[in-house]
């Protein structure tokens, strides 16, 4: 329900349902950028021959101001194009639009080929190494967010404090706080379900007006896809509705924050593989546990993400596994053919597209280099000070990052290059800047 064929795109542009296709890609953050295009023109010109954008959107901070430094793109080399390819298998309906389509686009050089530094070009060449293994690789997001009763207007003009949460007592399972916030979440349900990414459930989590809206599995494309539609769905109803929804890891000191729990399966054909040799199951795991901290940038990516780590909140603080364990990073769940690794280490404000590409890669090597993982941990893991922690800092993951032989392997050294000089630039612009909690702190009493 709700993909469209370009036949039926035509059909549904002539019949006057359809007027705008909005084509776009992601940048580095995980953000939709592109163009809303009329849909005759698309038909006409897009659909085969592409959208051309400024290739500065892979280079902007989040303020998209240019930042000097960068190999891709710079004023030295004065900022041209990129040719951004719609990939046809994405096209759909956006049903929380009004008359409009979607398609998502895949960056490419003037020559054709593919910009290595693409989130979306990462993650396809972690696809097709899976693929020449002969594994299709099967994936799951779980995106947690808060809602406020606040429009994003009046956050921004309040400074973002004194906010007024959709619950006032923790949500987590509630049925009757949960009926509250249906003006967004039922919303979303439904159109996300004309828009092609099926939905399994929404429910209330462990923070005051914090949720969750679990979509189907899909093959890890495609998933990350979802993942990306899904976030842009719900803060454009939320919008509409005079509300706002906030997928920061970590919105405030005290209380949960808000997780993307990964889970993944490798598929021969319609077996699991994992279900199927404890082999692959255990190598995979093994390299997927081993890189983290190396490829830790990938699933927590914004300085905020690591105010999230912190003994019982829900949230791992130490790289070991268990079986149905909530306070290990891995946890594994499902049996048989519903076997799967879940890894609860990113945070929602991950991009999809590099946290899949970090898990795929990781486990990949496992494999390749028959990794173990340790022995499962039983009990909390939250005080088993015999396992390694997770990076505790951007800076202190960005460094991993940028040092690793690893990552220069999987990913090439320029595309390595590329992403640390972006983390540092997100940790420059925190390190310049005076907080709220330096002038509490300091204003009087130092």
């Amino acid at each position: 329900m709700g993909m469209l064929t370009l036949d039926q795109l035509t059909r549904l542009v002539g019949d006057g349902e359809i007027d705008t296709v909005l084509v776009v890609f992601t940048d580095l953050y995980g953000r939709f950028m592109g163009k809303r295009m009329d849909a005759d023109f698309f038909l006409e010109q897009v659909a085969d021959h592409g959208m051309h954008a400024c290739n500065y959107l892979l280079t902007v901070d989040m303020e998209m101001e240019p930042v000097p430094g960068y190999e891709l793109a710079n004023w030295e080399k004065g900022y041209g194009d990129f040719c951004f390819a719609p990939d046809l298998a994405t096209l759909r309906s956006a049903s929380w639009l009004d008359r409009t389509a979607m398609i998502l686009c895949d960056a490419q050089h003037d020559d054709g080929k593919a910009v290595d530094e693409a989130p979306r070009t990462l993650l396809r060449r972690q696809v097709e190494a899976a693929a020449a293994q002969g594994f299709d690789v099967m994936a799951g997001s779980e995106i947690e967010y808060y809602i406020f009763r606040d429009s994003y207007r009046e956050a921004a003009e309040r400074a973002h404090h004194d906010l007024n949460p959709a619950g006032w007592y923790i949500d987590d399972y509630h049925a009757l706080q949960g009926a509250r916030v249906e003006d967004l979440n039922a919303a979303a349900r439904r159109h996300l379900k004309s828009s092609g990414v099926p939905v399994e459930s929404t429910k209330g989590e462990w923070g005051l007006g914090q949720h969750e809206l679990n979509i189907r599995y899909a093959d890890v494309l495609e998933m990350a896809d979802r993942h990306c539609i899904q976030k842009q769905c719900l803060k454009e109803l939320a919008d509409r509705l005079g509300i706002s929804v906030t997928f920061m890891a970590k919105f405030a000191a005290q209380g949960a924050g808000s997780s993307c729990h990964l889970h993944l399966s490798l598929w021969n054909g319609d077996r699991n593989a994992f279900a199927a040799d404890g082999q692959t199951f255990r190598h995979f795991l093994g390299g997927w546990l081993s890189h983290v901290p190396e490829m830790m940038v990938f699933y927590a990516p914004t300085i905020n993400a690591y105010k999230r780590f912190r003994s019982g909140t829900w949230a791992p603080t130490r790289l070991g596994w268990s079986h149905d364990n909530r306070t290990a990073g891995f946890r594994i769940v499902g049996h048989g053919e519903s076997l799967r690794i879940e890894c609860r280490v990113p945070g929602a404000d991950c991009n999809a597209y590099l946290a899949y590409t970090a898990a795929l890669a990781s486990g990949l090597d496992g494999m390749a280099n028959k990794i173990d993982p340790p022995p499962p941990h039983e009990g909390d893991v939250y005080h088993a000070d015999d396992l390694p922690r997770v990076p505790m800092s951007l800076r202190e993951a960005t460094d991993l990052f940028a040092a690793s032989d690893f990552t220069k392997r999987v990913l090439g050294e320029s595309v390595v290059e590329h992403y640390a000089h972006f983390f540092r630039t997100e940790q420059s612009a925190f390190d310049d800047t005076v907080t709220d909690w330096e002038r509490r702190r300091y204003f009087e009493r130092i």
